[in-house]
């Protein structure tokens, strides 16, 4: 397995988790992974790691869109959160995201699953744990994977101005306490899952609501069709 440190991430991310990188927890999380890869099947692949700080640089982020762990479905993972490989049929949780666009901005539902277009526009997509065992759930958590990504979310809490933060289930929400709430708007509501989505997330409108803060901040909107 290659070094994970040496997996792509963009330079202005690796910049400011070098710290991170180059900690206790970090090294018992390489080893822990290792130990996993070993015995077991591990998503997403290495080199996939990391998409969501490969597709959006640090000063490029507009949005941040908080997801759990990676889908551990074989093919499906693909480093961003929510988001899966070209060609993978739509998990549950992502064809409710379309549906809200739909009935939001009326968008037409996508057949592509790949939210690689959303990062490139500056939507960080981050699970707050970065790997999964195969078909076992939340099997990663707990392991380092939420230092370094909350790291990541101080960072951008700390250093920019103006972010949108869409925080869908409590286990996402739980991280507002990582944001400056007095200089970043925070958009929450139920998790997309079958399980939650009709509880609230139906009808959140996120999607328009971030594009009228971005217009109200002189910023360039989301093109959400995928």
């Amino acid at each position: 397995m290659e070094p994970i440190r040496y997996v792509k991430i963009e330079a202005s991310w690796k910049q400011r988790l070098e710290r991170e990188f180059s900690s206790v927890y970090f090294a018992e999380l390489k080893l822990f992974l290792l130990s996993e890869r070993i015995a077991h099947t591990v998503y997403p692949p290495g080199n996939e790691i990391f998409s969501s700080f490969a597709h959006t640089p640090f000063d490029a982020v507009k949005v941040v869109i908080l997801g759990q762990d990676p889908y551990h479905g074989p093919g499906q993972a693909n480093g961003l959160c929510f988001s899966v490989a070209p060609g993978t049929k739509l998990p549950p949780s992502l064809q409710n995201i379309y549906k809200e666009i739909e009935s939001d901005i009326g968008l037409p539902m996508s057949k592509n699953g790949d939210l690689r277009s959303w990062a490139n526009q500056g939507v960080f997509l981050l699970n707050t744990t970065l790997t999964v065992r195969a078909a076992s759930p939340a099997s990663h958590k707990g392991k380092g994977w939420e230092c370094f990504t909350d790291a990541a979310i101080e960072a951008l809490s700390k250093e920019r101005e103006g972010l949108v933060f869409i925080l869908w289930g409590k286990p996402a929400q739980s991280k507002e306490k990582l944001i400056d709430t007095t200089k970043h708007f925070i958009l929450k509501a139920a998790h997309p899952s079958p399980l939650s989505a009709y509880n609230g997330f139906f009808g959140c409108r996120h999607f328009s609501k971030t594009n009228k803060i971005l217009l109200d901040l002189g910023k360039t909107p989301i093109h959400w069709q995928v």
